[in-house]
């Protein structure tokens, strides 16, 4: 999900396979057996899935849905077309059936029968085309929808507001249950992107009631066409959730779902472990705790998720590509992972992470260093280089804060060893400064065209299974994401960068599977080189869930699917969250 899913403190699952102890996460989970205990009484089906790391979400509307914790929310109330299931695979959703032209170009789907919204409003191909026009609308001042859904004939008009809309043109709706999307180019990942939530479908008569920005305080009167929907939202405190009689599918079991809101993930296990919460996150020092919790509490499964630094070459001395390896090699990463995370991180110097199709397991760190522990004496070398080129010293250099998201401790202690690995290698004091995560994506993805944060922390969640998602989409020439300004800067090395970018856009579009991941390998290759992301570590997914929540996968977006909410339910079985509350 950057979504600005990018980022979130929020850890998510699978790099499928890794360990061999996790075969059972291939693909994603299996669900957690159903237990001896019996199923508890409509009274008790209630689950408390509390957002962790943040004091609210940013917004409720699919079409500018940038950051994990307003997808997880808003993927319980909205749907698209498609969706992944929990095996990562593309599967039609509001959509029966799809199919696709000879030259790739043009994407017809009919519509299950018989659709409705949470109101009981019929829904039909007409609200699947407002949908997808609406999220393009420079009205809707959406962050993210040219990213997801430009591939579309003329989305790129529609966005700037060139032409009033693309039904008609590439929005076709010969029938009530028919779209057909046209688009301007081949793209092996469109069905991928098309699960975004910006492509979600919404329900006009509520924007046209209440307004752009008014209509998601109201979804209780509907709006929605996922399994529920929301009976109260009391901002900085919780979701409560209810399910959708309108819904197509299986519904529900659950009477209800709860989002409580923990600023700190401490505070939510603390909850957890008082029975206050049904699931929750662990923190690293309590991971011998958890895992030693009965009744299989404790879960654990790779993430396709990774924790990077950013660097602006619009500020300098990050325009220099030496003092930029530098930062680089003067961190073992390898001494991060076991001294802070206790091994629960995989160090990596990969953008396209395990797990990930395009993978490139021969991929070397800047400067064609191989391993993940760095080389301090080239670091060094590389920086008085760097800073001669500048025509500075140490005691010239502009001082460098490092920003980070407040609330995880994970994170800020992560960053104290990096501080003293840049001390100790380079002589170099960066000071850190941290904010919360929603200040911290809106300063650095900011209106101002040098993007307004020089040095950053964030983290990359999978949107889909395909390396454009962690290549072009963060990289190319105008890309929403490209905050570092990669190729689009006058530093020495630009050229470089752009031919980089040209090949991100030749891998997009070629048919030939084993030559488009050539393609990105090379691509990654460079861009490593050129430190147009400071990987880190990759997530794995470490939480604990109460005996008593049955059905639930652990898949790699931590997000329920629509078709599973019908599976899952609350047993007899102890402990159980405490749940006489929310009665």
């Amino acid at each position: 999900m950057q979504l600005r899913k990018n980022l979130a403190a929020r850890f998510l699952p699978p790099l499928f396979c890794l360990f061999s102890l996790l075969l059972v996460a291939c693909g994603g989970a299996a669900p957690q057996a159903p237990t001896q205990a019996g199923k508890a009484p409509a009274s008790g089906q209630i689950y408390i899935y509390p957002e962790e790391g943040v004091g609210d979400i940013a917004t409720f509307d699919p079409a500018i849905s940038t950051d994990v914790f307003s997808i997880a929310a808003i993927d319980m109330v909205f749907t698209g077309l498609v969706q992944f299931n929990d095996r990562l695979q593309v599967v039609d959703q509001l959509a029966q059936s799809h199919q696709v032209s000879p030259d790739g170009l043009t994407w017809t789907f009919k519509l299950r029968p018989n659709l409705k919204f949470s109101d009981g409003t019929p829904l039909t191909s007409q609200d699947v085309a407002y949908s997808i026009d609406r999220a393009l609308d420079p009205a809707v001042k959406s962050p993210i929808a040219i990213t997801y859904l430009g591939l579309i004939k003329d989305s790129d008009k529609r966005n700037s507001g060139s032409i009033k809309t693309l039904i008609g043109d590439s929005l076709l709706t010969p029938d009530p249950q028919t779209i057909t999307i046209v688009t301007s180019r081949k793209a092996v990942y469109f069905l991928d992107a098309l699960t975004y939530s910006c492509s979600y479908v919404v329900e006009k008569k509520l924007i046209d009631k209440y307004g752009n920005t008014k209509w998601t305080d109201h979804l209780q009167e509907g709006g929605g066409d996922g399994p529920w929907m929301v009976s109260t939202y009391q901002h900085n405190k919780q979701i409560v959730f209810v399910p959708n009689p309108d819904y197509y599918g299986a519904h529900p079991q659950l009477r209800k779902v709860i989002f409580p809101f923990y600023s700190e993930i401490p505070t939510g296990y603390k909850d957890y472990q008082a029975g206050r919460v049904s699931t929750s996150m662990v923190p690293t020092p309590l991971l011998p705790q958890a895992r030693a919790l009965p009744g299989g509490q404790y879960h654990q499964v790779p993430a396709l998720h990774t924790y990077y630094l950013g660097m602006n070459y619009l500020v300098k001395p990050f325009d220099n590509i030496k003092i930029r390896q530098a930062l680089a090699l003067a961190l073992d990463k390898n001494a991060i992972a076991q001294s802070v995370f206790k091994g629960a991180v995989i160090p990596t110097n990969h953008i396209v992470p395990q797990g990930m199709p395009g993978y490139n397991p021969n991929l070397t760190g800047p400067a064609g260093v191989k391993s993940t522990a760095g080389n301090p004496t080239l670091a060094k070398q590389l920086f008085q280089q760097g800073l001669q080129e500048e025509g500075m010293t140490l005691s010239t250099l502009p001082p460098i804060t490092l920003v980070i998201p407040s609330g995880n401790v994970d994170v800020s202690n992560a960053i104290t060893a990096a501080q003293a690995m840049w001390q100790s290698a380079l002589g170099v004091t960066i000071k850190i400064n941290s904010i919360p995560f929603n200040t911290e994506v809106t300063e650095m993805t900011g209106t101002a065209g040098n993007k307004n944060l020089p040095f950053w922390m964030l983290d990359w969640i999978a949107d889909y299974p395909d390396p454009q998602d962690w290549t072009t989409l963060q990289f190319d020439k105008g890309a929403p994401y490209n905050d570092t300004n990669y190729g689009q800067n006058s530093s020495t090395d630009a050229a470089q960068q752009q031919a980089t970018q040209q090949l991100l856009e030749q891998a997009d579009v070629n048919l030939d599977a084993t030559q488009r991941i050539q393609q990105y390998n090379q691509a990654e290759q460079q861009l490593v080189n050129d430190v147009a992301w400071l990987p880190l570590y990759q997530m794995t997914n470490a939480s604990v869930r109460k005996p008593c929540v049955v059905g639930v996968v652990d898949n790699a977006q931590l997000l329920t699917p629509p078709d599973d909410w019908g599976k899952i339910y609350i047993s007899t079985a102890t402990p159980c969250a405490n749940t006489a509350s929310y009665q």
